[in-house]
């Protein structure tokens, strides 16, 4: 049985008093919350105001991007050992944002995933299509590429502890909402993605999340697909109660 993954990425939205606010408000509302891993993923800036928020609670903190290097003359970067030792549990790796806005391509996804795993990081490796690759009938075959050139690129032991999460392009940020059916046909592609590169074993315990304007009023559509492990939640895990509703989902 796979554990369901509740992921909150804020994007670069909340100074250190909205952190605090937040959390004040969220973490009563999911303290009783056993049946999923809650993560969050703050500004870097907000890390350790978040960290420390989230102390002795059952939220872990994740990095929204990484940088693929340890060290070095990289202005602006922020490496894996930084992350971790900040108390990061997880880092959100090749989002659409960061392949779009920022040209981020399938080979610095593996490059990233290996150096989080290295600081005992946990990838949420992102993957997914544009409307024009939809409507071009190009999901699978852009799929299959992202997979094979990012995830698909790592040993059998490091595929093992990471994540993925399926992002329709299309559906982020713009309220459309991939179909839960359409969203259990990604994840059983990916899937079986996973089982010809590595091995049946692998596939059926890697965790998918799904992320796409996931919101309460659609989670519970979603998270009756058997296929979906989760979600990685965008502009609702801003809101401590919008958040809290998807996460208590059952």
């Amino acid at each position: 049985m796979r554990r369901p993954v509740i992921a909150g990425n804020w994007k670069m939205y909340k100074t250190l008093a909205d952190t605090r606010a937040f959390f004040s408000a969220f973490t009563p509302l999911v303290a009783t919350a056993k049946h999923c891993d809650i993560v969050i993923a703050p500004p870097f800036t907000a890390v350790p105001t978040a960290v420390e928020a989230a102390k002795n609670s059952n939220i872990a903190i994740a990095g929204q991007n990484v940088s693929w290097s340890k060290e070095g003359a990289f202005t602006g970067e922020v490496s894996a050992p930084m992350l971790a030792e900040a108390g990061c549990r997880y880092v959100i790796i090749g989002h659409s944002e960061r392949r779009q806005l920022f040209r981020e391509t399938d080979d610095n996804v593996a490059k990233k995933s290996l150096m989080a795993l290295e600081s005992a990081l946990i990838p949420i490796v992102c993957l997914g299509e544009t409307g024009e690759d939809r409507d071009a009938g190009l999901t699978e075959e852009v799929l299959r590429r992202q997979f094979n050139g990012g995830p698909g690129a790592l040993t059998h032991e490091e595929f093992s502890r990471i994540l993925i999460a399926y992002e329709p392009v299309w559906a982020i940020g713009t309220g459309r909402t991939a179909t839960p059916e359409i969203a259990a046909e990604a994840h059983r592609f990916l899937r079986r993605c996973a089982g010809e590169k590595f091995s049946v074993r692998h596939a059926s315990a890697l965790r998918i999340l799904y992320g796409g304007s996931v919101k309460p009023d659609n989670i519970k559509g979603l998270m009756a697909q058997e296929e979906l492990d989760g979600a990685l939640v965008g502009g609702a895990s801003l809101d401590a109660k919008s958040f809290a509703a998807i996460v208590n989902f059952t």
